[in-house]
This record gives structure tokens, C-alpha cells and sequence, in this order.
């Protein structure tokens, strides 16, 4: 299984590493360190690289590269979806997963990855059975464990780990109950210059915060749950139910988690919420070239579009760009050639424009392509997919809790080609 993880930062320095079998020797980097020199960004490092003796194995977030290195066949899938279970948990403990975050708090670092890994097989990967093992830190515990010389493990094992229910531990009381449910859905699509989708897809998930007393059991159910393909469950879930009813039945966590995410790739289901109007024109002969780009709302179903940022690369020809926004702000980077647009809200009745000319290289050919245009955005109180949760239900227990949802689409990796 998992012999051994090292943390690399940004500038590929490792900064932490861990063992679990045998100790293998940092040298076995050399060949992440080949990959990451051979990718352009460090999300497109390969996450399976095969070395003569091992396998690397790795996922980037947070500007830190978690390495899993393994000598046998595994599936890879199960050692990705691990290093982003132990990011999640280093975020749960901390507040931030960062370097400086990991430093500070090593020797605890050190003792919940000695819990969720058992001789390199996963054991115990619930944030709510590690928290009874190891208890997050805080200023106090910190204090008090520098004076004492104690440490932060749990005096007695957690009482889900015994269980049939082991993500949830026994006797939770609050004082207000309440379960929250927000339906995420990232639209990854690809424009072509005519504005037709030549590829739109939907990555969604519904992240859960439930804190209900004692041992609830819950039912949520969709108007529509045929739209969903390609669903991934929290273990808590029925899954026969789920097959038969297509009704999601569950004892939740206690806490934050993220109950499933899915998959919409049916091109006739995906709205494309925003267009963009472009006007990207270099001339042969002249060192000028024209550039106008316009962005606007469709089918969002009249919700606003806000947190616009409009990003592009241009050729290596452009020296300067003047160019005049009609709203937010814009910034051009001739060395990187990165030209940015903060745009903000979309005002359908006077719809955000960029227009103004480009400065070439004198002499040099007109360039090969236009650049393509990568937006972000984000639209609250919408699934752009149309999913909508019908009703969610609570057995088990005499008390009424308070029950919230929200939506929110946001871009994922949305390019517009020019």
C-alpha cells in the first residue's frame, strides 16, 4: 500500500515527509521533479508517475504537491482520493492547509497521519473518530501541553469506532440543531469562436453541515434525481435505497462533510450561462491590431452573474495594449502577455465591454491564432443543471431542526475560443 508521503512546495522543496513501512529515500522525487519541469503548470503534472522501483502518486492543492509513493500495483484512484482525504482533515484541524499552517503544527500533523494510515493501509479517515484521537489544537492545549509535556491524543478510543455508524460519534447534543445543504455545480465548457459548445459539462457536489443532537436519520429527495449520473456517495448513505427509490437516506456526520458529488456531461442538459462577443483582429501589414470583447447573461434564469474575471493570453507579438473598460478594471502584462479584466456584476441593461487597439512588434507576422478567452464567475441561488431539492425529512428523533439550502454555479474551466 502507501509506503511513504512527502510534502513539496511551491519552489520543490520538501518540507515534510512521512513513513510508514520502510523509509524510502527523498532521491525517489528526482523523477516528480522531472515531471514538474516538464509541465507547463503544476496542475498538469501527471498524478501517476511510474519510476523503475515505485509508483508517485500525487494531487496539488493549496500550492503544496502531496507525493504518495507506493512499490506495488494499487489502484490509483484510491490513493488519490486518500491525499485528498488528508488535505480535507488538515483543513478541518487548522483552519488553512498551508505550508507555514503545517510547520506550526507538525508533531500534531505527524500524529493524525499515524492514525489515518495503518502500516499503509487507510484506517481511520473520519474527521469526527479523529478528532476523539487526536484533539485539534488550540492556544490553551498548545500552552498547556508545553508546560505538562502532554500531548494531544485522546485519553479513550472514539465510541463510533466500534460502531455500525463509525463516521458519527454518540451522545452529540447542541443546543440549536440545524443542517445546512449547499449544491455546488462547476460548469467546465469550451466555446467555439461562432459561440457554439464544442464541450460543456457539469462537476457538482452537495457539501453538508449538520449538527443535530443524538442519532438522527434523514431523508432528502430531488424533484428531479434522473439528471444525476455518475454519483459518488459519503459512505453514510443507503445505497440500495438510493438504486430503488433514488432517494438519498443517511445518518449523517457530525459536522461538515460532503454527502455526494456527481456528474452531468449530457450536452443537451447544460445551460451555458454566460456568451461572450469578441472582435480579435491583427492586420498583415500594420503593428496595430483591434481587440473588443462584450459579456452577457443567457439562461440564468433572471439571477445575476457576479465575480466576473475575464483572463487572456496573448501572442508573444503584442507589445502593449490601451484599451478602455466600460466597467471594473483591467491590467496587461507585457512581460507574461497576461491580459486580465476584473469585471464584477453583469448589468444586463448595460452589458460590460473592453474595447481598444494592440501594439505589435514592428516588422514581425501576423500571429499564427487567436487567443482564446478564459472566464470565471459565480451565480448564486442557481444549479445550472436544474437540479432542486424537493424535500428533506428527519426520523429518529422528537425535536424539529432547522433546515436551510442554497445553490451556487460557478465556472470551472470555461475557455471561449477567439
Amino acid at each position: 500500500m502507501i509506503h511513504s508521503l512527502f510534502l513539496i512546495n511551491a519552489a520543490g522543496d520538501i518540507f515534510l515527509e512521512k513513513h510508514w513501512k520502510s523509509v524510502v529515500s527523498r532521491s525517489v522525487c528526482d523523477y516528480f521533479f522531472e515531471a514538474q519541469e516538464r509541465a507547463s503548470e503544476a496542475e498538469n503534472v501527471p498524478p501517476v508517475i511510474p519510476t523503475p522501483h515505485h509508483y508517485l502518486l500525487s494531487v496539488y492543492r493549496h500550492k503544496i504537491f502531496f507525493v504518495a509513493v507506493i512499490q506495488s500495483e494499487v489502484p490509483p484512484l484510491f490513493v488519490i482520493e486518500f491525499l485528498h482525504r488528508v488535505v480535507d482533515t488538515f483543513q478541518d484541524y487548522f483552519g488553512v492547509c498551508s505550508e507555514v499552517m503545517i510547520k506550526d503544527n507538525v508533531v500534531v500533523v505527524y500524529e493524525v497521519l499515524e492514525e489515518m494510515l495503518d502500516n499503509g493501509f487507510p484506517l481511520a479517515t473520519e474527521s469526527n473518530i479523529l478528532k476523539e484521537l487526536i484533539k485539534p489544537p488550540t492556544i490553551l492545549r498548545t500552552v498547556v501541553n508545553t508546560i505538562t509535556g502532554s500531548t494531544n491524543v485522546g485519553d479513550q478510543l472514539p465510541t463510533g469506532q466500534l460502531s455500525v455508524v463509525p463516521w458519527r460519534r454518540t451522545g452529540v447534543k447542541y443546543t440549536n440543531n440545524e443542517a445546512y445543504f449547499d449544491v455546488i455545480e462547476e460548469i467546465d465548457a469550451i466555446i467555439d469562436k461562432s459561440g457554439s459548445t464544442i464541450t460543456a459539462e457539469i462537476q457538482g457536489v452537495i457539501d453538508a453541515c449538520v449538527k443535530l443532537t443524538g442519532m438522527p436519520d434523514l431523508t432528502l429527495s430531488f424533484m428531479n434525481p434522473r439528471l444525476l449520473d455518475d454519483v459518488s456517495f459519503h459512505p453514510c448513505v443507503r445505497f440500495k435505497r438510493w438504486e430503488s427509490e433514488r432517494i438519498l437516506s443517511f445518518i449523517p456526520p457530525d459536522g461538515n462533510f460532503r454527502l455526494l458529488s456527481y456528474h452531468v456531461s449530457a450536452q443537451n442538459l447544460v445551460a451555458i450561462p454566460v456568451y461572450v462577443k469578441h472582435n480579435i483582429s491583427f492586420r498583415d501589414s500594420s503593428s496595430l491590431g483591434r481587440f473588443e470583447i462584450t459579456v452577457g447573461p443567457k439562461q440564468t434564469m433572471g439571477k445575476t452573474v457576479e465575480g466576473v474575471i475575464v483572463t487572456s493570453q496573448m501572442p508573444k507579438g503584442v507589445l502593449n495594449m490601451t484599451l478602455t473598460p466600460s466597467q471594473g478594471t483591467h491590467v496587461f502584462d507585457p512581460v507574461t502577455k497576461l491580459l486580465s479584466w476584473d469585471v464584477g456584476k453583469i448589468n444586463p441593461q448595460k452589458l460590460p465591454s473592453l474595447k481598444g487597439s494592440m501594439s505589435l512588434q514592428a516588422g514581425s507576422s501576423k500571429p499564427d491564432e487567436n487567443p482564446t478567452i478564459n472566464l470565471q464567475f459565480k451565480i448564486q441561488q442557481l444549479a445550472i443543471s436544474g437540479l432542486k431539492v424537493n424535500r428533506l425529512d428527519m426520523y429518529g428523533e422528537k425535536y424539529k431542526p432547522f433546515k436551510g439550502i442554497k445553490y451556487m454555479t460557478k465556472a470551472g474551466k470555461f475557455q471561449v475560443r477567439t
